[in-house]
């Protein structure tokens, strides 16, 4: 073919031969750089695994380590009937008191924005807002009537349904304050450094 045909064609046939090894040899090239890419890729993708599985890792254990703080207590006092209080804080001004006994938990008290009380079986206890435990026994009152009770308050209780009742205390300017047993629970009240519990059977008892 290439004697027969004029020079400058064979000329042209074999440039253009030239040119398509150059470009081959750009392809392979092109091969190897996207090869490369692709690897950079998988590897950042596997350093962005790592980082996040550690990052993830570390919330993990710090969610861990407060809940662990949540479920310990802040602290435990003895109470006069031999059992122990276990005081938690839940929050500001929030805290719960779970009465034990030989491993069993006998009641569970919360202040949900008030102190909180309870009567247990003639052992009266007070959980104030600031998270202070009072408990002692006996001196109970049984309502519906008129008290006084330490710190010179008096308490008028009166009753206006089935496990309802409600205390006033008064002080020498009148009612100083007003407590109702709501839900079947008893209350109680920090009236200046004078515990009070009243009952939803209607037993108050006041302690200094």
């Amino acid at each position: 073919m290439t004697t027969r045909c004029p020079r400058g064609i064979s000329i042209v046939i074999a440039r253009t031969v030239r040119r398509t090894g150059r470009t081959a040899r750009t392809v392979r090239t092109g091969g190897l750089v996207a090869v490369a890419a692709a690897a950079a890729l998988s590897l950042a993708a596997v350093s962005a695994h790592a980082a996040t599985s550690a990052g993830g890792g570390a919330h993990r254990a710090a969610v861990s380590a407060v809940a662990a703080k949540k479920s310990a207590p802040e602290r435990t006092q003895k109470l006069p009937d031999g059992s122990t209080a276990e005081i938690y804080r839940l929050g500001e001004q929030s805290y719960r008191a779970k009465i034990v006994n030989r491993g069993s938990v006998l009641a569970t008290l919360d202040t949900n924005g008030q102190d909180a009380g309870l009567d247990a079986n003639d052992m009266f206890i007070v959980l104030t807002l600031g998270g202070e435990v009072h408990a002692w026994m006996g001196g109970g009152h049984q309502g519906p009537g008129t008290f006084k009770v330490a710190g010179g308050w008096t308490v008028k209780v009166t009753k206006f349904g089935e496990l309802r009742y409600r205390a006033q205390i008064i002080g020498h300017d009148g009612v100083a304050a007003t407590i109702e047993t709501k839900d079947r629970h008893d209350v109680g009240l920090d009236a200046n450094g004078v515990y009070i519990v009243l009952s939803n059977g209607g037993v108050l008892s006041a302690h200094e």
